[in-house]
């Protein structure tokens, strides 16, 4: 697997355990990121950890457009807060459109 089609995973810990996970892909030849999964336990959703998570994203990889395949509504509602735009594999680089693992989580 080259390093366009790697799958990345950043993991959110509160007090030394995992509450939540964003799934993502770059591609460094098009210089685009996709987040394809955002999983996020129950009791954090409201507290802002979603929002800090993908402003981390930002800060980890500069220069990196991204979007979001995920077109659930709680995840909207959060891609919109962060200015990710939602778009369909056809619009995403040809790097980065790989089927989908159904291990992937798809919601908030």
């Amino acid at each position: 697997m080259t390093a366009a089609r790697a799958r990345e995973c950043l993991l959110l810990v509160h007090i030394r355990k995992v509450v939540g996970q964003v799934h993502y892909r770059i591609c460094p030849e098009c210089a685009e990121g996709v987040i394809t999964g955002v999983a996020l336990e129950e009791r954090f959703r409201d507290t802002g950890l979603g929002t800090r998570a993908l402003s981390h994203l930002s800060s980890r990889h500069p220069g990196v457009s991204w979007r979001s395949t995920l077109n659930l509504r709680a995840t909207r509602d959060l891609l919109r807060r962060m200015r990710v735009p939602t778009t369909s594999t056809a619009g995403l680089c040809p790097h980065t459109r790989q089927p989908l693992s159904p291990t992937v989580p798809t919601a908030l």
